[in-house]
């Protein structure tokens, strides 16, 4: 609230926008957000009614999971496991974070995706964006969905889309003369991490978790399962290896356009909403620390991934009540962040186990596809 106050005195350096926290370092939208709340809970000084407000972003954003979960054809016994997490209890209603802001707007998208509004998918995305950048993880599965959904033109013209909204956001500071202080603060990626409070890191030493060579791996790590990823499950509407996906971006003509009309009927709601989640696991995992907070990123993505990953429901359960109580350990453990760890690492094994069945059906697609055009030559 002492960041908005500034801004709403007429400070437009980010630079220079400090409160008892530290510098700002979240885009626009954050300051939009919490501008509102400013002037709704008196300065900040009504904390009940910020409290009601974020309740109901709460159960807003629940009731949107749960779309989500009943659009992709999720059993209804994963359910009740979404309402349980004490930690997100907490971080909503107690904490009052900006990551509740970003989460709702990324889960609307999601939504939006899986309903086929990609033009409300991009615009809600790039909303997510502007409140913080922890969105950005989504981006490579958005990236594959897109150009599977649209085909290479469309796809660009949302990838516009997006980057006008935040241009768009950003013009109070960049106008002001200060572009490059508002990125540096709004989009900073070489942000220092504190060990004392890091959550899935506990288990390595100081010295280990503040090095160079540690981040490197973590930076390849993620780079790597995502190239995994989307070159052996990600692609499974259009039933061509990365590279082929890649190339045909260069192509035109009535085949393109076939074959793009054959992925467009495998970006169901279901593989939406395995990608989304999918990717967002593998960044959250390879993250370079995580913070309490952090867990309203994913905690609802887990019970989906689990059961996608053909995970008998006894063991989902007990999985899950592993990760909720690593997750209310405090201050964080070694064991407690082993803990952590070791089931993000599980969920992302799983999805792309669990999802090897999409993988086979394009395969048979493709191999159909190919025994078509095969007939249709020897017919001619």
């Amino acid at each position: 609230m002492t960041q908005v106050s500034q801004f709403l005195a007429g400070e437009r350096d980010y630079s220079l926008i400090k409160g008892g926290t530290g510098p700002l370092v979240y885009p626009a939208g954050h300051v939009y957000v919490y501008t509102a709340l400013f002037k709704i809970t008196n300065g900040g000084n009504d904390v009940f009614a910020a409290q009601v407000i974020f309740t109901a972003l709460y159960l807003t954003t629940l009731a949107l999971v749960m779309a989500c979960y009943r659009r992709a054809e999720a059993p209804p016994y994963i359910f009740g496991l979404l309402i349980l997490s004490k930690r997100l209890h907490s971080i909503y209603i107690l904490r009052l974070f900006n990551d509740c802001w970003a989460m709702f707007f990324a889960f609307a998208a999601i939504y939006a995706l899986q309903r086929k509004a990609w033009t409300i998918g991009s615009v809600l995305y790039s909303l997510a964006l502007s409140i913080k950048m922890n969105v950005l993880l989504l981006l490579p599965a958005l990236g594959m969905i897109l150009l599977q959904a649209l085909g290479r033109d469309r796809a660009i013209r949302q990838a516009i889309i997006i980057a006008q909204i935040q241009v768009v956001l950003a013009l109070p500071f960049t106008l002001s003369g200060f572009a490059r202080s508002y990125l540096a603060g709004a989009f900073e990626f070489t942000r220092a991490f504190f060990y004392k409070w890091t959550v899935n890191w506990r288990s390595v030493s100081a010295e280990t978790f503040l090095s160079k060579g540690f981040s490197r791996s973590l930076l390849i790590g993620h780079v790597l399962t995502l190239l995994v990823f989307m070159s052996t499950r990600w692609n499974a509407p259009s039933g061509r290896s990365l590279t082929d996906l890649i190339v045909s971006v260069f192509e035109r003509g009535p085949a393109v356009q076939l074959r793009e009309a054959r992925a467009r009927a495998g970006v169901t709601p279901q593989f939406v909403l395995t990608t989304m989640f999918g990717a967002n696991v593998i960044g959250i995992l390879f993250a370079r620390s995580l913070h309490y907070q952090f867990y309203s990123w994913f905690a609802w993505m887990t019970p989906f991934l689990l059961w996608r990953s053909g995970m008998h429901p006894l063991l989902l359960i007990t999985t899950w009540a592993a990760q909720e109580w690593a997750w209310d350990v405090y201050p964080s453990t070694s064991t407690s962040s082993m803990v952590v760890v070791g089931i993000l690492l599980l969920q992302v094994v799983r999805a792309w186990v669990g999802s090897g069945e999409d993988q086979m059906e394009a395969l048979r697609r493709r191999s159909r596809e190919e025994h078509d055009t095969v007939t249709a030559k020897k017919g001619k």
